[in-house]
């Protein structure tokens, strides 16, 4: 299965797990709750689903490489107790709590989530010295004598033997306790991630003409050559930061990330052809209406890899404006509800307690950022629309500080912050139009250059699957689309009659006569 596959599969697992009957207790005893064992090549982005998983569920990760644990830090160093039994005294062999069990009950304490996943990296490299403690863990959920505490999901991950020589192989007797899920690497799935991502146009587009490019692993007479998704990744960052700073892009970077001789020179390659399409097509004119007649007639005569090119660059403006004011609208959505509880506060008091209410949810916002954090379960993207409305609150709890002293009715200081909120919402739409404008002159440019081609429904494609793309239209309608995907539909109904035409003229054609 692909790594999205096994996303839900893990996902749906642990809300099982999870599920308690009518008097709290755990449908399914913790005896019974396998661990899953993610096995897949590395790279492919097995940590990054985990925390995918929990921040769409609102729970707690606590993530641990196996590779570095002793017995002893996994299952506690041992200790004397003294201990009383039938009245005479006795030395016990005791252990101190283990450093994984330890850091779960530390989450729990300093985010007040009590449910979680506890997600064990390279599970098959633990040491010798550890190996036979695992068949208890696994089945038991114990480490030494500390249990893992009830509402938490164990996960594993480990690669196959041929991609780690740490690898031990597990017998059946600890397989048979495991719920085990074989990842494959899928370059379409993780486009969708690397999209949300924002990863650089050019890596994506170059993966887009050299699909099995993505990701590879071989021995070679000079040693193992390897391309793998987190290589990608961390290229497409360093290559953003590197344009920022306006240093050049060299073979010698890109092999720092890309262990493959012929990948390097093709992508270092590819990407000096990008950074000529991008000079050449003025991307900004494109998306103000304003394409110059060469431009155009440029682009009809491109071959095929320039024009998914531009397609791509194209593509990733108009997407990064969209995300960004998807973005917007979570935040100006939030923001709607804390304005709510205001007005209330104000309609029953003055300013100092419309004051005293930004002041708790100022601090309410900052305490469960601050948890979500520490459970590991806070996404980027919320973690911003967080930030956000903090900012918000704390910019009106300052001017209502400063606000004349004399305008203590509640109802003055509560148009002050709408005055401040209206401005916020002002400044969306006005953005919201900016970006439908540049998605109306993508639709227009694609339309008069290409027609209904493939360009056409590589746009379309790109605008369904986005996440953000597909709320944006949902939200604001976009003509270009409907009209575009209804004339897609339309054609692929009649490209399905024009073919079941042709099977009943082939079959008329073989009836033997009578």
């Amino acid at each position: 299965m692909n790594i999205k596959q096994a996303k839900e599969y893990i996902k749906d697992s642990v809300k099982l797990y999870l599920k308690k009957d009518e008097e709290g207790e755990y449908r399914i005893p913790v005896v019974r709750q396998r661990p899953v064992f993610l096995l897949g090549a590395p790279g492919i982005g097995k940590t990054a689903i985990m925390e995918q998983i929990a921040q769409e569920l609102g729970i707690a990760l606590v993530s641990y490489s196996m590779t570095h644990h002793t017995r002893q830090s996994a299952l506690g160093l041992p200790f004397i107790a003294h201990r009383e039994y039938e009245g005479r005294s006795y030395d016990v062999s005791e252990y101190t709590m283990s450093e994984i069990i330890a850091s779960i009950y530390d989450v729990m304490r300093e985010s007040g989530i009590r449910e979680g996943i506890l997600f064990l990296d390279e599970i098959n490299c633990v040491s010798e010295t550890l190996a036979p403690s695992m068949l208890q863990f696994l089945q038991y959920k114990v480490f030494g004598r500390h249990k893992v505490p009830e509402g938490w999901v164990i996960v594993t991950a480990g690669n196959p033997p041929e991609y780690n020589k740490s690898v031990r192989e597990f017998d059946i007797v600890t397989l048979d306790r495991m719920k085990i899920l074989e990842v494959e690497a899928d370059y379409a799935v993780w486009k969708e991630y690397a999209r949300d991502k924002n990863l650089h146009t050019a890596v994506l587009n170059y993966l887009d003409l050299k699909k099995e490019d993505f990701y590879q692993v071989e021995t070679t007479v000079r040693g193992k050559n390897y391309i793998t998704a987190r290589g990608w990744e961390d290229l497409s960052t360093v290559i953003s930061l590197y344009e920022e700073e306006g240093m050049p892009i060299e073979e010698s970077l890109v092999e720092q990330y890309i262990r493959n001789p012929r990948v390097v020179r093709e992508f270092g390659a590819y990407y000096d052809l990008y950074r000529k399409y991008k000079k050449d097509y003025r991307i900004e004119d494109i998306l103000s209406g304003h394409v110059p007649a060469q431009t155009a007639e440029k682009a009809r005569k491109a071959d095929f890899d320039e024009r998914l090119s531009l397609m791509g660059m194209l593509l990733d403006y108009v997407q990064h404006d969209i995300r960004e004011n998807m973005e917007r609208y979570d935040y100006i959505t939030n923001l709607l509800v804390h304005m709510k509880a205001l007005k209330g506060s104000a309609e029953s008091g003055g300013k100092e307690a419309v004051r005293a209410l930004l002041e708790k949810q100022i601090q309410g916002r900052q305490k469960g950022m601050e948890a979500l954090q520490k459970a590991g379960s806070l996404s980027d993207r919320e973690k911003r629309k967080y930030r956000r409305v903090i900012r918000f609150l704390s910019d009106c709890e300052k001017a209502l500080r400063l606000a004349d002293t004399e305008q203590t009715d509640g109802q003055a200081a509560m148009q002050l912050l709408k005055e401040r909120y209206d401005a916020e919402t002002v400044s969306y739409k006005k953005e919201t139009e900016q970006t439908g404008h540049k998605l109306h002159y993508l639709f227009a440019f694609v339309e008069e250059t290409f027609g209904s081609g493939n360009e056409m429904l590589v746009l379309l494609t790109e605008c369904t699957v986005n996440q953000d793309s597909a709320k944006f239209i949902s939200l604001y309608g976009s003509e270009d689309y409907i009209k575009h995907n209804e004339e897609m539909m339309v054609s692929e109904r009649g490209d399905v009659l024009m073919r079941e035409i042709e099977k009943l003229e082939m079959l008329e054609n073989e009836k033997p006569e009578i």
